[in-house]
């Protein structure tokens, strides 16, 4: 099941067109469900694999930091601009685009031969995916009438759900039979399946009333912000070549850059970002709900897969397989969650639900490295996903609600790009706490001094490139391990407590019932 709020609300902003010839609607709809599998799926999928991919460049957290949020970086930033493109030059244009962009960013990743190669290479995914994520979906509010557009929502987000399920496992299993790659070029053959079913049966479609200019001033602002503050955040992590002012300088330059980008949106006739729509008390406090928990979620479900293999010792296709207990909680209960808001208003499953989520978070704390899988992840997974599937139906319904019906797919595009925004910044910062509190567990279990400089122990790098022979090396891969299990810990528990702040939000800042803005 989609863990990102508003997925299927991004399709009203599609407006009301002709739909397409029946026979061709089933074809329609296999397109959106391959091509939006391809995003959806790569981001879970890579994660699994990040322990192998850092050992075999020789990098450690900074490069898996990095494998992530290149991708996140452009597909969070340009993700509202890639929908606007649709609507002004045409879907399937635009998605067609984006599909062929990320296949050649995937054949790029599956033959880098240096980390700086497959950085870049996912930075060009996240390129590809910011256009045919959105397009995906407003796809489909072209091709079917309304009378249909439910039942085709329905479909679309349980093929998700399966894939979802299924695209972790396939993932670990990849990597554990031959190589990391292949986790890429899989991507090559659904990529060309889809491009042919698109051009073949999709029709295109645009929208009529779409405002004539592009913001691409305010696209270039938004990834440069947001890139000098991840590239600051990851190298205050791990000590990079940069020294630790500059680091800084560079973060409080992205913060700058920040508030120029929202100068500019206050002031455009066609903003990619419209600031007028945070009047909105609900519309706000949704979107600061979704920011804090989705950084708890994705920081605590980046570092699970490193904390697995590396601390636990664990197989990669077992790591993959952690995410199914989440999975299936969420693809069976959020229909039933969807139900709360109608019989107990907004205020209490966005409280509640935040809440259940805290304690799945705190409930990866107690295991010890080598603990069954059985006790240190799935009792957490599944009270997670139950905490998730509580929370995001209702959160998505507030935030298409909380303002006017032609609003609907432009705020839903807003927060969908909030959530994806809180990953990145979540990776990059989670990334600080995490190597620090690797670091001092490790200086504490070695009972080395406060100035141990310990330039090949680092968090996340693999056992074996660590060298770790002769004497007491059994003793030293203990301690690595117990070091990186703490660092897990630590970032769990900052993901509980951001969970109790969504709830707080969930509290004070959400309506009793999901009405329109001006009855809420």
């Amino acid at each position: 099941m989609r863990t990102f709020p508003c997925d299927e609300g991004v399709i009203l902003g599609g407006g009301d067109p002709t739909p397409c010839r029946r026979n061709a609607r089933p074809v329609v709809l296999l397109v959106t469900i391959l091509g939006s599998s391809l995003a959806f799926i790569d981001g879970t999928v890579v994660t699994v694999a990040l322990p192998v991919i850092g050992s075999e460049f020789g990098g450690s957290l900074n490069l898996m930091q990095w494998v992530v949020n290149a991708y996140a970086l452009l597909l969070a930033a340009l993700l509202l601009i890639g929908g606007a493109a649709g609507d002004l030059y045409g879907r399937r244009r635009v998605f067609n685009t984006g599909v062929a962009i990320f296949a050649l960013a995937s054949l790029w990743c599956g033959l880098a031969e240096t980390a700086q190669q497959l950085v870049a290479a996912r930075a060009l995914q996240g390129l590809g995916a910011a256009f045919l994520v959105p397009n995906s979906l407003a796809i489909i509010s072209a091709a079917f009438p309304e009378s249909e557009r439910g039942r085709a929502i329905g479909t679309w987000a349980g093929f998700s759900a399966i894939a979802a399920a299924l695209g972790p496992i396939l993932g670990g299993w990849l990597v554990d039979l031959g190589s990391w790659r292949l986790v890429f070029l899989i991507n090559l053959p659904v990529a060309a399946l889809t491009l042919g079913l698109s051009f073949w049966r999709v029709p295109e479609s645009r929208d009529a009333t779409a405002g004539r200019r592009m913001d691409w001033a305010g696209a270039v602002l938004a990834v440069l912000a947001l890139a000098a503050l991840t590239y600051s955040l990851t190298g205050l992590g791990e000590g990079g070549s940069l020294p630790q002012r500059m680091l800084l300088l560079i973060g409080l330059g992205g913060l700058a850059v920040l508030l120029v980008f929202l100068w500019v949106e206050a002031r455009s006739n066609d903003p990619m970002l419209p600031l007028a729509l945070f009047r909105s008390m609900a519309f706000s406090g949704a979107n600061l709900l979704t920011l804090f928990l989705y950084f708890a979620l994705s920081g605590v479900l980046f570092f699970l897969p490193i904390t697995m293999i590396e601390a636990h010792g664990y197989s990669a296709t077992l790591a993959g397989a952690a995410f199914l207990p989440f999975t299936l909680v969420m693809a069976f209960m959020s229909r039933w969650a969807g139900g709360l808001l109608d019989r107990f208003g907004a205020r209490l499953p966005l409280t509640i639900g935040p809440l259940i989520a805290a304690i799945g978070f705190l409930l990866f704390i107690p295991p010890e490295p080598g603990a069954p899988f059985w006790l240190s992840v799935v009792p957490a997974m599944l009270v997670l996903g139950l905490g998730m599937a509580v929370t995001v139906a209702p959160l998505s319904t507030v935030v298409m609600n909380a303002l006017s019906a032609e609003q609907s797919g432009l705020a839903s595009g807003v927060n969908n790009a909030v959530s994806r925004l809180s990953g990145l910044l979540a990776v990059a910062g989670l990334g600080v706490v995490a190597a620090v509190v690797f670091d001092r567990s490790l200086i504490d279990l070695l009972a080395l001094p406060e100035a141990a400089v310990l330039p090949d122990l680092r968090y996340g790098r693999d056992l074996e490139a660590m060298n770790l022979l002769g004497p007491g090396a059994a003793e030293l891969e203990a301690a690595v391990r117990s070091a990186m299990l703490q660092s897990f810990r630590a970032v769990a528990l900052i993901g509980a407590a951001l969970a109790v702040l969504s709830a707080l939000c969930g509290f004070f800042l959400m309506p009793r019932r999901a009405l329109r803005s001006e009855q809420a």
